[in-house]
């Protein structure tokens, strides 16, 4: 089977290639699923390099999310048969014709989603859930910022919580991304990402804030949102796109009566498996219920995933790329 293989961690993904591998046979308890589409994301582009915090024995198959089909079911498995239509995630091995991943790390693929739309929403999503939900426990009419709104989380966040009944400022970084939000979302206002975005803030907050304000930017945008969040908000600590961990005086929050939140998505499932079975049965009934759509930017063939990683490198994407294998 084709499979995008990484067999050294260097620059520029050049320890990553297309190879013709075996096609994995599924253990006891796991499933074996004929990838349909598998989504890109910072994560994949990071381990080729060695640059992400999971370190994989080498060489291995890069892919954390997909969609496809079981294709063959080992012992013990009894949640899953041949045909089942399936999304799923693993840390490795979903850029490939075929994977094999734990029977529990698959779900029904929500009916109203295509492969594409179905491999592009599960860590997204997800994310948005664990922030808004769990770690701000955001409210119907509460101001919501999201800064990098047309990245994958971003627009993801967009759209969960214009569902959850939020009023939503999207903050992205040139004009195309924001005609782009405002054609697929519609939020309540789309503002540019520049310095002195706190000032367009508290305008249309009537001077408060954002109740809540979700940040996978860090750096100075972190800093300024310190400055336009609403007594009593929550900063939704999410990542470090701008390459800068920024620090906050302890005084600010004290006066402003705001909370520093940190979101972990995946291990907050981990500590808590029952609630975070509940995230994603969550976000699986949104999906199904036609209230969240997640958008894809491009699909692309697999042959073609160095224009995909490219694609996130030059920070063009609105949405999600997928492969298909």
């Amino acid at each position: 089977m084709r499979a995008l293989q990484v067999r050294e961690l260097l620059p520029d993904h050049e320890g990553a290639a297309i190879a013709d591998v075996p096609v994995p046979a599924p253990g006891t308890g796991e499933v074996r699923v004929r990838v349909r589409a598998a989504a890109v994301n910072f994560p994949d582009l990071l381990m080729t390099r060695g640059a992400y915090q999971l370190k994989l024995d080498l060489p291995f198959i890069a892919g954390l999310e997909f969609s496809g089909e079981a294709d063959a079911v080992g012992e013990e498995v009894t949640a899953w048969v041949p045909g089942d239509a399936v999304v799923g995630g693993n840390r490795f091995g979903a850029m490939a014709e075929y994977c094999v991943v734990p029977a529990s790390a698959l779900r029904p693929k929500p009916a109203r989603l295509g492969w594409d739309e179905a491999a592009a929403y599960p860590v997204a999503y997800l994310t948005a859930y664990v922030a808004l939900v769990r770690g701000a426990r955001i409210a119907p009419d509460e101001w919501l910022l999201v800064h990098g709104a047309a990245g994958g989380v971003g627009l993801a966040t967009v759209d969960l919580g214009k569902a959850l009944g939020a009023r939503v400022i999207a903050a992205a970084s040139s004009p195309e991304k924001r005609d782009a939000i405002q054609r697929l979302l519609a939020p309540e206002a789309v503002i540019a990402a520049d310095p002195g975005f706190r000032d367009a803030v508290k305008t249309m907050t009537g001077g408060m804030g954002a109740d809540v304000i979700f940040d996978p930017v860090g750096g100075d945008v972190f800093d300024e949102s310190t400055r336009c969040i609403a007594f009593g908000g929550r900063l939704l600590v999410v990542g470090f796109a701008s390459g800068r961990i920024p620090e906050v005086s302890v005084n600010m929050p004290l006066i402003k009566g705001f909370s520093v939140v940190g979101v972990r998505a995946g291990e907050y499932g981990r500590r808590f498996p029952e609630r975070g079975a509940e995230n994603l049965a969550m976000i699986d009934a949104l999906a199904a219920e036609g209230r969240i759509r997640p958008h894809v930017h491009a699909s692309l063939d697999l042959a073609d995933w160095r224009e995909a990683f490219a694609m996130l490198e030059r920070r063009e994407v609105v949405g999600k790329v997928v492969l298909r294998p």
